[in-house]
């Protein structure tokens, strides 16, 4: 009898070990917009050196993403585009305390598709020489609370309302300027450079001293506690090889920054 109880639980460890293999072979990551396409690049660099794992990429702004979590979306991961939404979540015990960390810190640039309107300055938005002003809304994206900083820095925050053309993301409100449905807006520097150049248009690099600083923060979710591939691709997040790929769209990586705690607490 007792053998046969002994058989009976070595039996049951061994099919939760392969179903918890099963289970880390998937993850989905959320991520914020203005991230994503450089996630997209990312995602096959992990994959490469993890054979047959399947990542599931979800893009949209951070406070959507916040929100669907909280109403139970099967997100392993989220990256935002600031740090107070995965903060909420550890607080509110969504998250993991311990996996939460910085990946990057974003820049805010003025962008115009037309190569003369910006000319490296603030003019464009002093002399109020356009027809509408392109940016995210703040309450959703850190990115509009960002431009608004700007916008009041320099006094036009009110006077220049009237122009705004709103998007529920960053990726929006670069389309509403890439598509000359706006003159002028409000992106994140990795949508228009690369390589340490502008892709196209005009711009000016704002001053980091006219909007708080936007630390993206990244952290686990609870139900991925026991998924093998989340918490790779945790470590890989912090690697020298992501670092240079932030750094060369636009971003600079957090390099003093606390590294991922492997040793979770259950």
């Amino acid at each position: 009898m007792f053998q046969f109880v002994q058989k009976k639980y070595l039996f049951l460890i061994i099919l939760f070990a392969v179903v918890g293999q099963v289970k880390a072979s998937k993850i989905t990551v959320a991520v914020a917009s203005n991230f994503s396409p450089i996630f997209e690049n990312l995602i096959h660099e992990f994959e490469a050196s993890n054979l047959d794992s399947n990542v599931v990429l979800i893009s949209g702004s951070s406070g959507k993403i916040y929100a669907q979590i909280k109403h139970g979306a099967p997100f392993d991961i989220f990256m935002s585009a600031d740090q107070d939404k995965p903060l909420r979540l550890v607080e509110e015990g969504f998250a993991i305390p311990e996996t939460r960390f910085t990946y990057a810190l974003g820049s805010l640039v003025l962008w115009s598709a037309s190569p003369s309107l910006v000319n490296g300055s603030s003019d464009v938005l002093n002399n109020a020489a356009f027809n509408k002003l392109a940016l995210a809304n703040s309450k959703l994206a850190p990115y509009g609370l960002a431009a608004e900083q700007v916008l009041e820095q320099l006094g036009l925050l009110n006077s220049s309302r009237s122009k705004w053309v709103q998007g529920e993301n960053i990726a929006q409100a670069y389309q509403f300027v890439q598509s000359r449905n706006a003159d002028v807006g409000f992106v994140a520097k990795s949508q228009v450079w690369k390589n340490d150049r502008l892709v196209s248009g005009s711009a000016w690099i704002i001053p980091y001293q006219l909007y708080s600083p936007i630390k993206q923060d990244v952290v686990m979710l609870k139900r991925a506690r026991n998924n093998i591939l989340a918490i790779k691709m945790m470590e890989f997040l912090q690697t020298d090889s992501v670092h240079k790929t932030i750094e060369a769209n636009g971003y600079q990586p957090n390099l003093t920054n606390k590294r991922f705690n492997k040793g979770i607490s259950r």
